[in-house]
This record gives C-alpha cells, sequence and structure tokens, in this order.
C-alpha cells in the first residue's frame, strides 16, 4: 500500500483525504434514506486534479465524459470554466476544512482551574504546594526548572501565589503575584517547567496637592490627601533645608506634583514627587526632581544646586545611646577610652543606612567592633557601621553605594552590652562628631548640563501656576 501511495502526487492525495471528509460528513448529514436519489456523488480525477459533482452515479459518469470531450475539444480553459469541476491547483488550499479541524483542536484544549492563595507569615513553599494538592517532588521538579524558577522560593508575606492544574489534575502553571505590577509566571513545557518575571507598566498621570499646617506637616499633607509614604517623602526632599521639629510653624504651606499609578483604567498607588514648593516662614523653597543626561535622579532648586548635603547626619531613626566622647569609660572595659563615634539604640535588625555615596572599604568582622561596613566617600571621608546583625544585600569590597542604601541591621556583634549602631565619622583619619561637623553640601548641576536643566526647571515652575489655578476652581466649585 505504502509503495502505491507513493506512485501519486502529495497533491492529488491531500485532494482525495479533503474530498473524503467532504463525503464523510455529507453522508452523516443526510436526513433520511426518501433523499437518496438525489445525493451528489464526486468523481475524484487524480491526473488531472479536478473533482466533479452529480447527481447520481449515471449523472456523474456523463459528467466524466463531458469533461473529457470538452477537454479534448476546448483544452483545459473549457474544463476550469465547467460550472460542476472545481480545479484543485498545486496552489489550492481546502480553508473550510482546515478552519474547522483548527477549531476542533482548539476546542479540545483542557480548561485550567486555578487555586489563589495569601501568603502568611511563616508559610513556606512546601506547605503552600502541599495546599494545593502537590507533593515535594513536584515542587522540586518546578524550582530546579528552566528560567527563573529558583525564585519561586523567595516568598513574602502579603504575596498571592497561584497554581493551575489540567483536567488530568496535574499542575500546569504557577502565578506568584509580588505586586500589581510584577508577576513570577511559570509554566509547563515539553521539557519540564519554565520561569520567567511579567513586569506591567502603569499608566502614569501627574497629580497636584495643597496645604496649610495648622499642627504638623504629616495631619496637613493628610488632610491634602497625600499618603504618609508621599509625606515621608516631603520631608526628605526639605529635610536639608527645613528641621520639622523645630522650624515648623502655623502657616506655612506646601504645594506638591506627585504621580499617579493607573492599571487598567483603576488608580492603584502613588509615584514619586515630580516637584515641591515649601513656605516656612515666609521663606520660600523648590524643590525639582531632574534626570540628567546619565540617567542619575535627584532634586535640586531652580539654581541648580542640590536641595541635599553630601550626607545624612544620622544614618538611622533612632535615639542616641551613648554621644561621641573621646574621654568616656568604656561600658564591657571599665577603662578611659575614647568613643571614636556616637551610638543609636534600636531594635535588632532595623536597617542602617549608608551616609553617603561611596565605596566599600571594608565588609566584614573587625574585632571587637563585630560585623562591620566602612565606606570611603572621595578622597578624605570615612565612615563606619558597627556591632551590625547582618550585612545589607551587596556589600563586598570594592562595591558603590548609594547614599540612603541598606549596609547592614542593627545587632549585637562584636563587644557590646546590648543591640546598636556605632557610627563614626572620620576625616583624613581623625574622628569627628558627626551630629556636629559641617558637612559638604552634594554636587549641584554641572555646567556642562546647566542649559538642559534651565529649561526644564523653567516648564516645572511653570506648571505649578496652572495646577494651583486648576486646584483653586475645583476648590471653588466644591465649596459652592
Amino acid at each position: 500500500m505504502r509503495h502505491v501511495l507513493k506512485m501519486f502526487p502529495k497533491t492529488h492525495i491531500t485532494i482525495a483525504a479533503a474530498t473524503s471528509v467532504v463525503v464523510a460528513a455529507a453522508i452523516l448529514m443526510s436526513p433520511s434514506a426518501s433523499v437518496e436519489a438525489n445525493r451528489m456523488a464526486y468523481a475524484l480525477d487524480l491526473d488531472e486534479g479536478t473533482v466533479t459533482q452529480s447527481g447520481n452515479k449515471a449523472a456523474a459518469e456523463e459528467t466524466e465524459r463531458q469533461a473529457d470531450s470538452d477537454k479534448n475539444s476546448q483544452g483545459e480553459e473549457s474544463s476550469a470554466s465547467s460550472p460542476d469541476v472545481l480545479a484543485l491547483s498545486e496552489e489550492s488550499e481546502l480553508p473550510d476544512v482546515l478552519d474547522t479541524a483548527s477549531a476542533m483542536a482548539e476546542a479540545s484544549e483542557p480548561d485550567l482551574e486555578w487555586q489563589e492563595y495569601k501568603i502568611k507569615s511563616g508559610d513556606s513553599l512546601s506547605s503552600l504546594f502541599g495546599k494545593a494538592g502537590f507533593n515535594d517532588g513536584v515542587m522540586l521538579s518546578v524550582i530546579n526548572g528552566d528560567g527563573e524558577a529558583d525564585k519561586l522560593q523567595r516568598l513574602y508575606a502579603g504575596e498571592t501565589i497561584s497554581f493551575a492544574t489540567d483536567d488530568a489534575g496535574d499542575l500546569a502553571a504557577i502565578d506568584l503575584q509580588r505586586n500589581r505590577l510584577e508577576t513570577l509566571r511559570v509554566e509547563k513545557t515539553e521539557d519540564g517547567f519554565t520561569a520567567e518575571t511579567v513586569e506591567r507598566e502603569p499608566e502614569v498621570k501627574p497629580a497636584f496637592a495643597s496645604g496649610i499646617i495648622d499642627g504638623s506637616l504629616y495631619l496637613a499633607a493628610r488632610a491634602a490627601g497625600m499618603t504618609d509614604r508621599l509625606a515621608m517623602d516631603l520631608a526628605g526632599i526639605f529635610g536639608w533645608n527645613i528641621d520639622f521639629v523645630y522650624d515648623v510653624r502655623k502657616g506655612d504651606r506646601f504645594e506638591v506634583v506627585y504621580e499617579e499609578l493607573y492599571l487598567d483604567g483603576e488608580k492603584f498607588d502613588t509615584g514619586k514627587i515630580l516637584s515641591a514648593r515649601f513656605v516656612n516662614q515666609g521663606k520660600e523653597v523648590i524643590a525639582l526632581q531632574y534626570t540628567d543626561s546619565n540617567g542619575d535622579t535627584d532634586y535640586y532648586s531652580p539654581d541648580g544646586s542640590s536641595m541635599r548635603k553630601a550626607f545624612l547626619r544620622t544614618p538611622i531613626d533612632a535615639r542616641v545611646s551613648s554621644s561621641f566622647n573621646l574621654q568616656r569609660r568604656h561600658p564591657v572595659l571599665g577603662v578611659v577610652r575614647p568613643h571614636e563615634g556616637t551610638d543609636y539604640a534600636a531594635p535588632p535588625g532595623t536597617p542602617i543606612k549608608a551616609a553617603g555615596h561611596g565605596r566599600v572599604q571594608f565588609a566584614g568582622w573587625k574585632g571587637g567592633y563585630g560585623r562591620t561596613v566602612i565606606l570611603q566617600h572621595g578622597d578624605n571621608i570615612t565612615t563606619l557601621y558597627a556591632h551590625m546583625k547582618s550585612l545589607g544585600k551587596g556589600m563586598k569590597k570594592g562595591a558603590r553605594v548609594k547614599q540612603g542604601q541598606t549596609v547592614g541591621h542593627v545587632g549585637s556583634s562584636g563587644m557590646v552590652t546590648g543591640p546598636h549602631l556605632h557610627y563614626e565619622f572620620r576625616v583624613n583619619g581623625s574622628p569627628k562628631n558627626s551630629r556636629t561637623v559641617k558637612l559638604p553640601d552634594a554636587k549641584p548641576i554641572p555646567d556642562s548640563e546647566m542649559a538642559r536643566f534651565k529649561t526644564y526647571a523653567n516648564q516645572q515652575v511653570a506648571k505649578f501656576e496652572v495646577f494651583r489655578k486648576d486646584y483653586q476652581q475645583l476648590a471653588l466649585a466644591a465649596d459652592e
């Protein structure tokens, strides 16, 4: 049989197969024997690539003889023009048959059934797989898969994990939703499991808020519709110029242009502060977020000077437990030994921030200091962070560190009596009181960037007027 089939061109075999489908469908759809006499008969001419149809067998034979006669007398043109003949060339396709087969294949694909779990403190990947009905063997095959499958092991409370099973009850896919924008997606393939991180880009829209301080910046920001995070960001931006504990007065006011983030037309979060204006005791201070040609982003005043100092005054939000004192008696050794830094008492695990941009000069265990990180800032300044419980991510010698980056966490390693941070600030190797030393300003906009910055700054300052007018009109309309 195989040798017989090889005698025919592939096109002819395809035609025969397609026609068989049509004929079979016609037979199955026959309503009754009473219409048998009217059934159409189909005749194939594999040599010529034609299909002829007639009302019965005799008519089919007659049609075939007529086709042969027409072909001999008029050639291929008359054959192609016959109303009862369908000519199928090498390029012909069977769209109806193929589309039907494709639709049937799609319809046969199994639907996935999803189970969703909110990750809680104490949950493990193994326990979550168990809840979904899968054992550790399945879990291991997933996390040992391709792509980013191993990232499935890093779970955090508040995230959502979903398991999909097919009709046979086998694991087909997993979605680990980190947040509204980021999902780790695991899918089963012919070669096993593979994973990738899928990120959604939110729609960003500018928003405006304005407030007058009556009690505190926090309360005024809440009253203006700002989130707690935006209020903290606002304080951080102006914190170098305004002491929000001692300098703020009743009647001080602020205006903020910030980002609102949308997904599928729904607002779900706020983004960065784009620009802000603060009037403190009659003095106006404006901050503009600007990204330079190197891709670095910071806040500057309209004249191009930086809104921040080169160093944070304190690397941690905590109370001082022991001040800088070169004549202090050591609490453990009981002898007079200079205390060349400042101690901050805080719960174990509290994040410690880099005081300024720099590079890691040392990271590891340093005698009585315990776990320690030393940062080099420029040519003449170093900062030291000691007694840590653990080092921050990426803290190794030579690594570049940005101001505010976590260098470690509060602990009680080394020669100490309790958990705290020991922080030192040195200039040319000499210890200085970090709470009183004059801190240098951060670098301003360079001359090469000034023209570009000025154009941007003028546009952003002008937008304050536009937003302010719109805001006032909305306020008036609401009062009416």
